[in-house]
């Protein structure tokens, strides 16, 4: 009986020792796997990183130079301009300007350029954001020397308010307002990309009756309205040259300049 008894206590400590080598051997496989999703996490964590990186140097080298205009007071600033025009030429800012109008004042947009005038009254009742900044970069003669760069007559609209599509504009952009769009001849409208408050400075005029295929988006902003000129954007129209390449339409078939925008008050 003795030889029997310390048969079963070997078996039971036999049977304890597999089991603690079982239970070592389960966390020692829980740490490994620990191990793993933890280095994976900080791996993806390191290309998030190094690919944001990557992504900012492509955009900084992307628009470097592209600029035509040169800056004639110090960016950054984002204080009102004056009204009487007399701020110095600015085309940089580091973060979008206040709000510098007044809704119950009427504000009125001349574009002298090459091909003629054209003269818009700008909305300051449902688009008073979007109207404040294009008020403060022509005050600050952001536009001034400016191109028309695109004419696009399967739309009917010419596009401006920089030296190419791909300008980098004033260094901040301007979030939408006004809901749901339709366009039509004689609107003034912002320019921006696919995505959503993406607007800077870049404008286009809508020349005639094709601009309603935008509407299915309706997802620009319209901020002023021709009230003299319409034949010039017309005209502006009319020179276009096609470019199948771009995507984009075309452009006008001699420069056409945006020699200054005046902005009235009443």
């Amino acid at each position: 009986m003795p030889s029997q008894a310390k048969r079963q206590r070997k078996k039971e400590s036999a049977r304890a020792r597999q089991e603690a080598l079982r239970l070592a051997q389960e966390r020692a496989a829980r740490r490994r796997r620990f191990l793993l999703i933890g280095g994976a996490v900080v791996l993806i964590l390191v290309i998030l990183f190094l690919t944001q990186r990557s992504d900012n140097k492509k955009s900084t080298v992307s628009t470097k130079g592209k600029t035509t205009t040169t800056v004639a007071s110090p960016a950054g600033s984002a204080q009102c301009p004056k009204a009487d025009g007399s701020s110095p030429k600015t085309t940089k800012f580091d973060k979008a300007p206040p709000v510098c109008i007044s809704i119950s004042k009427k504000y009125t947009a001349t574009f002298d350029t090459s091909e003629g005038k054209i003269v818009v009254d700008l909305d300051t009742k449902k688009t008073p954001s979007t109207t404040s900044n294009f008020v403060v970069l022509a005050r600050y003669h952001f536009y001034d020397g400016t191109t028309i760069f695109r004419t696009d007559p399967s739309i009917d609209i010419i596009q401006g308010g920089g030296s190419s599509p791909s300008d980098p504009g004033p260094g901040y952009t301007i979030p939408d307002e006004g809901g749901k769009f339709t366009y039509s001849a004689g609107d003034l409208v912002m320019a921006r990309t696919s995505q959503p408050n993406s607007a800077g400075a870049q404008f286009f005029f809508v020349a005639g009756p094709k601009a309603s295929a935008l509407d299915a988006q309706g997802t620009y902003v319209t901020f002023g309205k021709v009230t003299q000129g319409l034949d010039v954007v017309q005209k502006i129209l009319g020179l276009n040259v096609d470019n199948p390449s771009s995507g984009l339409g075309g452009a006008p078939s001699r420069p056409v300049t945006i020699k200054t925008v005046t902005i009235t008050e009443s």
